[in-house]
């Protein structure tokens, strides 16, 4: 039984699921009004592949991160992917997508459940179109059996959400047709290699043909749905084009249909867009999908910041998220250049980490730790102040490197023209007017 379908049985008993119990307390929420959200398909719950740890994703939520890895056809090394899923996890990732196409596919995706203890995702195209390569020596000739097959074998192993490229369909491949130009062309790996199956078999992708044969496995798993975005904008320029809308159309019609199924279903969003039409694109998704939890990849709002595509992502991500987008997916420095190190791994989370922070400040006026570090500092509290920051260990390292603790109060940026030490003797900061002191 899936969270949406137990919720529905549930409907006005005080009983809920083990995964919107773990939430609601997490999140310090209450659980019938996450369990009507579930009900509602506003929410969904991701659990782990031992299913005792949860993720919940959508309305009234706080804003998650996600965090991808895998190997390249070029580099192919599991003991680095390994460390990588434990950095992130370390790092603060809510989720892991193992998106993995070089190498033993089976033996990367299981090695990286067994040593995480968060809720992963995969786009089951990927290996599905490996395996056709191997076999065939053509991604083309990919039996459509395959991908069901990979769907499966992937969600028995414990995979908890699947990028799947339903939307991707004769229609929208007509809307890209006609449009005749892109600026950045297809950035998808699973949407171009579908779309190239395609047209060459001239076929129907199947997983819109059957999309039913996909939500029977999805749901005897409960792995979330996440319908992905094959035809995500790459360049600024490109964004909400007809190709684009047209998929999201298509996908938020499949959302309908995963709901009542009893499937939990998520919308993918862009790609890249340019910083003022974040609030359009949030709105619109949230719109046609009836406030679907929406799930972002990035988005990065220019097209210039090779190497610091991790801070182009975190403007995106902090505006979509105060404007309500759900769920991140993390961009690092190696964006656009290469497979990503550990340590990239490590700064594509923590970015993505701020960024989730800033807009859950406008979206769930979450700013307590914003109002505890600013009295810290004004109390010249190191403590408060490392305990209250995003990355505890980091601030506190920095402090350390450039200062010595035993000549200074203040900090060595404004040693005795430190203005809080200054002042202090002075004033009282007393609560007035509600706010606290």
């Amino acid at each position: 039984m899936t969270e949406k379908e137990y919720a529905l049985k549930n409907v006005g008993k005080n009983v809920y699921s083990e995964g919107t119990a773990y939430a609601a307390s997490k999140e310090n929420i209450e659980q019938e009004n996450l369990k009507k959200n579930i009900i509602n398909g506003k929410a969904v719950i991701l659990h782990n592949k031992d299913k005792n740890k949860f993720v919940g994703i959508g309305k009234g939520l706080t804003t998650k991160i996600n965090a991808s890895i895998g190997t390249s056809t070029n580099h192919i090394n599991i003991e680095e992917e390994i460390r990588k899923a434990v950095i992130a996890e370390k790092s603060g990732a809510d989720t892991l997508m193992e998106l993995s196409v070089g190498g033993d596919l089976d033996l990367i995706r299981r090695e990286v459940l067994a040593n995480t203890s968060l809720p992963v995702g995969t786009v089951p195209l990927y290996q599905a179109f490996r395996e056709a390569i191997d076999a065939y020596k053509n991604p083309v000739k990919m039996p459509e059996e395959l991908v069901f097959d990979v769907i499966e074998k992937q969600c028995a192993d414990g995979i908890s959400f699947m990028a799947i490229h339903s939307g991707l369909n004769m229609m929208s491949l007509e809307r890209l047709k006609k449009q005749s130009y892109r600026y950045a062309g297809l950035v998808s790996k699973g949407g171009a290699y579908m779309i190239a199956w395609m047209i060459e078999n001239n076929k129907e992708n199947p997983l819109y043909e059957r999309f039913e044969d996909v939500l029977k496995i999805l749901k005897k798993y409960d792995t979330v749905l996440s319908l992905g975005n094959g035809l995500r904008a790459g360049a600024t320029a490109d964004s909400f084009d007809r190709a684009y809308m047209q998929e999201l159309l298509i996908n938020c019609e499949l959302c309908d249909i995963a709901r009542d199924y009893g499937v939990q279903v998520i919308v993918e969003g862009p790609g890249h867009i340019p910083i003022d039409e974040i609030e359009a694109n949030v709105k619109i998704q949230k719109k046609m999908s009836g406030d679907a939890p929406f799930y972002v990849l990035g988005p990065l709002v220019t097209d210039v910041a090779a190497g610091y595509d991790h801070i182009s992502s975190a403007i995106g991500g902090a505006l979509s998220s105060s404007f309500g987008a759900d769920f991140l997916c993390y961009v690092t420095p190696a964006e656009h250049l290469g497979l990503p190190s550990e340590e990239d791994v490590a700064i594509g989370v923590k970015s993505a980490k701020i960024a989730a922070h800033i807009g859950d400040m406008i979206k769930l006026k979450k700013t307590d730790d914003d109002l505890n570090i600013s009295k810290a500092r004004r109390d010249v509290d190191w403590e408060g102040q490392f305990r209250h920051s995003i990355d505890p260990e980091y601030s506190r390292s920095i402090f350390e490197s450039k200062n010595n603790k035993d000549e200074i109060a203040g900090c060595s940026m404004c040693g005795e023209f430190c203005a809080p030490l200054r002042v202090k003797k002075y004033f009282r900061y007393e609560i007035k007017q509600g706010k606290k002191a």
